[in-house]
């Protein structure tokens, strides 16, 4: 019985290491399939390669420089800017990304695929596409909606607008641009309107749902209710999204005691799948 006993332990033991062994080469195999950010930038480089309109310039502020790309149109009274997702965050649960530029750009595929006549320009999140000695690892993950950042932001829309100073701006953010563009809209008086795709705008709901640790070093969009209701919102939500789930959206949405000037629709999508096509029905 003793002998038998031991030969189950070491089967039992075994069996966890073939397991271990695999996850890890699992795991391995999932990395290497990472495209680098040099691949990732050439993505994107393909998607507007064909457009001789659009000039990528990168936009320098105090904190962060930031990635664009602009399209033109000297005649416009309004300027259209689309802020970037999160990007490559993380590569798994537990493993932070060397390098948060997107694999997808999703942000980037609404402005080009917006083809009304207005000024657009694209703003990729800090520290994708570009490096700078600012480039922590926080400002991916816990500190994404920082004070900084979002000062940046600011920063590159006052540069902007230096140019066309009759100028306001309508907003658009995919995902974490969401949260952004919500953040950017309460420190400025020339927003005309705000649009989130997959918005995450209550990150404190968003961290409870996906039970992941707080971003104690953002800012909440909302718990700026307040200084955003007098803004006209529109948010669209993705009924298949388990990223960003609706719930959020509602949080963000409860906060406010005037909703006149919020609207909102669901539509069949997932978190990165198909927005573009959406925003094209949308807009």
């Amino acid at each position: 019985l003793r002998l038998l006993l031991r030969k189950r332990k070491f089967l039992l033991n075994l069996k966890k290491t073939i397991i271990f062994i695999s996850f890890t080469i699992f795991l391995i195999s999932c990395s290497s399939n990472i495209p680098t950010p040099n691949e990732r930038k050439q993505t994107a480089i393909n998607l507007y390669s064909n457009n001789k309109n659009i000039i990528q310039k990168d936009i320098q502020t105090s904190q962060f420089n930031l990635f664009s790309l602009q399209d033109i149109k000297m005649s416009c009274s309004n300027i259209k800017i689309f802020v970037e997702g999160d990007g490559l965050s993380w590569i798994s649960r537990t493993t932070i990304s060397s390098n948060p530029t997107p694999i997808t750009p999703v942000g980037l595929k609404l402005m080009l695929n917006d083809n009304k006549n207005s000024w657009k320009i694209y703003l990729a999140g800090p520290c994708q596409y570009i490096n700078s000695n600012m480039c922590e690892e926080k400002y991916w993950t816990s500190h994404r909606f920082n004070i900084k950042i979002i000062q940046s932001y600011d920063e590159a829309l006052t540069n902007i607008k230096k140019d066309f100073p009759n100028s306001k701006f309508d907003l658009v953010g995919f995902s974490g641009g969401g949260a952004i563009v919500t953040l950017i809209a309460t420190k400025r008086d020339d927003i005309n309107s705000i649009t989130t795709i997959a918005g995450n705008l209550d990150t404190d709901e968003w961290t409870k749902i996906q039970k992941i640790t707080p971003l104690d070093g953002s800012l909440n969009p909302a718990n700026f209710s307040k200084k955003l209701e007098n803004i006209k919102q529109h948010h669209l939500v993705g009924t298949e999204d388990n990223v960003v789930l609706k719930e959020v959206f509602f949080s963000y949405l409860n906060k406010f005691e005037d909703k006149s000037n919020i609207s909102y629709s669901f539509y069949e999508a997932t978190h990165n799948c198909c927005w573009e096509d959406v925003y094209m029905k949308f807009r």
